[in-house]
C-alpha cells in the first residue's frame, strides 16, 4: 500500500529565517572556465533569491555575503546558527576537466560512502585551505580526506529528511519548470552543512566547464529563471512544514484546547491516515522492533531513493499525538506526525 506523505505540523516561528549563502568570493573565485566565473554568478543568483522571497509574507532573508568578499567558510553556518535560521541555502557552480557533464544537483549533508563523489566534497571544501589557522579552527579537518568530517554531524543527522525534501522541492523545480538537466538529490560530508543547525542543501547551478550551461548560468535570464525555482522551493517548503501564517500551524493549534479540538474533528476523516515519522535513511532496514528502539509497528515509504520509517497509524489525530510523544519518549526526539491518502 502507498502512501502520499507531508508533514502535519512543524516548528511554529512567526517569522521564517532563510540564510542565502553565496559560495566563494574575494580571493576565492571558485570555478572558473570559458570566462563564467563561479562566485560572481553565485552571489547574482542568491540576490535575484532574495528578490523574490521578499515578496512572500513572513519570511527574513539574510545573506552571508552581498558583495565581492571573502567569507571563512566556518563563518556562513555560524550566520545561521546565530540567526537561529529555518533553511541554510548555499549556492554554488560545478566544473569538471572536460566540457561534456551537465546538469543540476542538490547536496545535503550525508556520510554515505555509497555512489559518493568526494571530489566534489574535496573542492566545495577546499576553501578551508585559504584560511589561517584551519587545522584548529576546523577540529583536524582534512578537506582533502573528507571522511575525517565523521562524528561532527549528530544534529545535521536530525535534520536530512527536511534537507531532502527542500532538496528535492528544487531539483523537481529545475528539472519540471525549466527542463533543466538533473544528477539528482545526493549526500556528501560538506562542512558548510555540516556545521548549520538547521535544514541545508548546497546547490550546484550546473557546470561552467559546459560552455552551453556555463553561458546559460552566466546570463541575467538564466540566473533569474533559477533563482525562481529556487524561491518557490523555499516558499513550498515553508507552507508545507510551517504553514502560510500561524493559524496554520498544527502545533500553534494544539496549545489551544477548544480551536484544537475543532481542528481534530475537521481533520478526522475516514480516508486520512496519520503515522509518526522516525527517520529517513538510504538503508533499508528490517521491520523489527530491535532496529526501532523497541517501538512495534514499523512502516515505511520509499521516495526518491529514501526510505521514511513511519511508527503506528492512526485516522484520529489526537491517537497521532499519542503515538508522537510515545515515539519521542523512547529517544526520536525529532518524530513527527504525517498524514496520508490511501
Amino acid at each position: 500500500m502507498l502512501f502520499g506523505f507531508s508533514s502535519v505540523f512543524s516548528q511554529n516561528k512567526k517569522v521564517f529565517t532563510v540564510i542565502l549563502d553565496a559560495g566563494h568570493g574575494g580571493k576565492d573565485p571558485g570555478n572558473s572556465y570559458h570566462g563564467f566565473v563561479e562566485k560572481e554568478i553565485a552571489l547574482k543568483t542568491v540576490l535575484k533569491v532574495g528578490e523574490f522571497l521578499k515578496k512572500e509574507d513572513n519570511i527574513e532573508i539574510i545573506y552571508t555575503r552581498t558583495s565581492d568578499v571573502f567569507i571563512e567558510l566556518a563563518k556562513r553556518p555560524k550566520i545561521a546558527n546565530s540567526a537561529k535560521a529555518n533553511l541554510f541555502v548555499s549556492i554554488h557552480c560545478n566544473s569538471v576537466k572536460n566540457e561534456g557533464p551537465h546538469g543540476t544537483e542538490t547536496f545535503v549533508m550525508g556520510l554515505s560512502r555509497h555512489d559518493m563523489n568526494l571530489e566534489v566534497a574535496k573542492s566545495e571544501n577546499s576553501v578551508i585551505l585559504l584560511e589561517k589557522d584551519y587545522k584548529r579552527k576546523y577540529q583536524g579537518f582534512d578537506p582533502k580526506k573528507p571522511e575525517t568530517l565523521i562524528g561532527l554531524t549528530m544534529m545535521q543527522e536530525e535534520n536530512l529528511n527536511s534537507s531532502i525534501n527542500l532538496a528535492s522541492g528544487i531539483q523537481n523545480n529545475f528539472t519540471k519548470k525549466l527542463n533543466r538537466s538533473s544528477r539528482g538529490v545526493k549526500q556528501q560530508p560538506l562542512w558548510v552543512l555540516d556545521a548549520a543547525y538547521m535544514p541545508s542543501v548546497l546547490i550546484e547551478l550546473g557546470f561552467l566547464s559546459n560552455k552551453v550551461e556555463g553561458k546559460f548560468l552566466n546570463s541575467n535570464d538564466g540566473q533569474t529563471k533559477m533563482a525562481k525555482q529556487i524561491a518557490d522551493a523555499i516558499v513550498d517548503y515553508k507552507r508545507k512544514y510551517y504553514g502560510t501564517s500561524e493559524s496554520d500551524s498544527y502545533e500553534n493549534v494544539s496549545n489551544k484546547k477548544n480551536t484544537n479540538e475543532t481542528a481534530s474533528k475537521k481533520a478526522d476523516s475516514a480516508d486520512l491516515i496519520y503515522k509518526v515519522q522516525l527517520l529517513a535513511s538510504y538503508k533499508k532496514i528490517k521491520l523489527v522492533p530491535s532496529n526501532f528502539k523497541g517501538l512495534k509497528n514499523i512502516s515505511y515509504d520509499f521516495l526518491n531513493n529514501l526510505y521514511k520509517y513511519m511508527y503506528g497509524a492512526t485516522s484520529n489525530f489526537q491517537e497521532a499525538k499519542k503515538m508522537q510523544l510515545e515515539a519521542r519518549n523512547a529517544g526520536y526526539l525529532k518524530a513527527f506526525i504525517v498524514k496520508a491518502k490511501e
